[in-house]
């Protein structure tokens, strides 16, 4: 199964809508330039995927937008494991995996009730930049542990 970034999305401040772009630009230790979470401690980047927004639009009833989720990338498919400390490249980028994504606050706001609940779990992953780098849509994604 070949695993590949199907979108980008920034947003460069809290709150703010969330950007579709072609491409972004990480640095170590620090994240994706112009994003809102840009120098954060640990909270570089959120990676989410079609497969488990498909799963959670099953158990809502109605259509998840994957850019109102405010992930900064999606996924073509795949399941995560969630399991800290597991390492993925994503292009030229290496990240590692931080902890489980909760779903955003917003969401009930954007998608109706019952929006955080169906996201539980499948909200995607946080991770952080180990080694910086571009990554544009169409990098293929890479990680042993990553998915389930």
């Amino acid at each position: 199964m070949t695993v590949s970034v199907v979108a980008l999305q920034i947003a460069p401040a809290s709150r703010l809508s969330m950007q579709v772009v072609e491409r972004v630009e990480t640095t170590t230790g620090h994240g994706i330039v112009g994003d809102r979470y840009e120098n954060s401690r640990r909270r570089h980047i959120s990676i989410q995927s079609l497969e488990e927004i498909a799963e959670a639009e099953a158990e809502l009833g109605r259509p998840l937008d994957p850019v109102q989720t405010r992930r900064n990338i999606t996924l073509s498919t795949g399941r995560f494991t969630r399991k800290p400390n597991s390492v993925l490249t994503v292009g030229t980028t290496t990240l590692r995996v931080v902890r489980d994504a909760a779903p955003c606050k917003l969401l009930e706001d954007s998608f109706g009730p019952g929006a955080n609940r169906a996201l539980r779990k499948r909200a995607g992953i946080i991770c952080e930049v180990l080694e910086g780098g571009p990554i544009r849509i169409g990098d293929v994604v890479v990680g042993r542990d990553i998915f389930a």
